[in-house]
């Protein structure tokens, strides 16, 4: 096997549209996709945990008899928990500790602004989240990061009850995932999954409760859903695969570059890998790396798909131009592998997650270095930002006026209100200038 990334530079006449066409991504489903959702969508609403559980036959091939096979027991993820080996265990609770403690560093607080002595008191009530409803995969590959990543900035937030979807193929269940749920106090676990448990999170079941916000990666037909519940329900994001753009100023070991670009490879065929330089002796070097490297890697078949479909290296003339192809881009993931990164990130405006220096490649960030690795992808870090207990907050406004504080304010009101012709508007005002 030959890895052909495609090689740009952003001297090219064309760079511009060639740089559009290799990153773009649509996600829109197709139609008869978008169709069949609806009808799973309409028969979970209409028949409840009876769809559940035929759709869960049909479409999970898991054999189960009833709706209540599909709700695990919370002394379930426990025994998945203790049942690990102690490197394990270990490791996923350093995991669990560190995004725990990152977290509680976003909570938010309610507050007031002081009496100005007009007799008004403005504020602002933060509140958690009733429910939320967590996706887990359970397909091509399980990922028991994702359920500390989703489920434990809804904890931190203050939410009672985290309500965690998870299909079981032929009634097989992965207890890493389970022992994760575990750590990050996960309430309710339901082994269902596809457009079935989208449908269930946002509409409720007899078994299923429904919820407030359903996060968590799926596939094309949990994303559809999540698309069509959207309004009835709040969701994270509709994401696109996953990327990466490591930007790297040699001296650097080639080996490491290679991997990093791998790490992203290896979650799909359509992960998109961005290599940016101003060194072509030292690209054609990781080139080198990456085909020796290849075929030491269990996922090398995805791996090749992805580098021959999207990945990309792009030669800058200096590092002010690599910076305005970083912006351009606006990466998942961003990797600056130069010795001073400190003095990059000023200029650096549209990036999902930054791994500073030569020693942080993005994989601890997939883990344990403590951040979400739940990121905006396809360009949308240009308007959003990574998944974290904001997510998972309400904020209310808090207005109180005394007597004197309504007089002072009403005839603003009143004015404003009569220059739109809201009549009852502007009365209602005026009734408490008047008392």
């Amino acid at each position: 096997m030959q890895l052909k990334p495609v090689s740009l530079t952003t001297r090219d006449d064309n760079f511009e549209a060639r740089l559009t066409e290799l990153t773009a991504w649509e996600s829109v489903s197709d139609l008869s996709r978008q169709t069949r959702v609806s009808e799973i969508i309409q028969a979970v609403r209409s028949e409840g945990d009876e769809a559940l559980v035929r759709l869960t036959r049909e479409l999970d091939h898991n054999p189960v008899n009833s709706a209540s096979d599909l709700v695990l027991d919370t002394s379930d993820l426990e025994a998945a928990f203790h049942g690990l080996s102690d490197d394990l265990k270990a490791a996923l609770t350093t995991a669990r500790d560190r995004v725990w403690a990152f977290h509680e560093a976003q909570k938010e607080s309610s507050w007031r602004l002081p009496d100005q002595g007009d007799g008004v008191i403005l504020g602002q009530e933060v509140r958690p989240m009733s429910r939320v409803g967590l996706y887990v995969p359970g397909g091509k590959a399980t990922y028991p990061s994702s359920v500390l990543m989703n489920a434990i900035p809804a904890k931190v937030a203050g939410v009672p009850l985290v309500q965690m979807v998870v299909p079981a193929p032929q009634g097989e269940l992965n207890p890493v995932v389970l022992a994760a749920a575990y750590l990050a106090k996960v309430d309710r676990v339901v082994t269902v999954g596809g457009a079935q448990a989208v449908a269930a999170l946002a509409y409720g079941t007899e078994s299923v409760l429904p919820v407030d916000k359903i996060v968590g990666p799926g596939n094309a037909w949990v994303a559809t859903a999540k698309r069509q519940v959207f309004g009835k329900v709040g969701i994270d994001m509709i994401a696109g695969p996953s990327e990466i753009l490591v930007y790297v100023e040699p001296p650097m070991n080639p080996d490491w570059v290679a991997m990093d670009l791998f790490s992203q490879a290896e979650h799909d065929e359509d992960a998109q890998p961005i290599l940016v330089h101003c060194d072509s002796a030292f690209a054609a070097a990781v080139l080198d790396s990456m085909n020796r490297l290849l075929p030491t890697l269990e996922r090398a078949s995805i791996i090749e798909q992805s580098i021959n479909n999207r990945c990309v290296f792009i030669e800058a003339s200096d590092r002010s131009d690599a910076l305005a192809v970083i912006n351009r881009v606006a990466p998942e993931h961003l990797e600056l592998c130069v010795d001073d990164p400190e003095s990059m990130l000023p200029e650096i405006q549209h990036a999902g997650a930054i791994f500073m220096g030569r020693h942080t490649p993005e994989a601890l960030g997939d883990y344990c270095a403590g951040p979400n690795h739940v990121l905006p992808t396809s360009g949308t870090a240009r308007f959003a930002s990574p998944l974290g207990v904001y997510d998972f907050i309400k904020r209310s406004s808090v207005i109180h006026c005394s007597a004197d504080g309504s007089k002072t304010i009403a005839g603003v009101a009143s004015t404003l209100a009569h220059s739109e012709g809201l009549t009852a508007h502007a009365r209602s005002a005026e009734y408490r200038r008047d008392a």
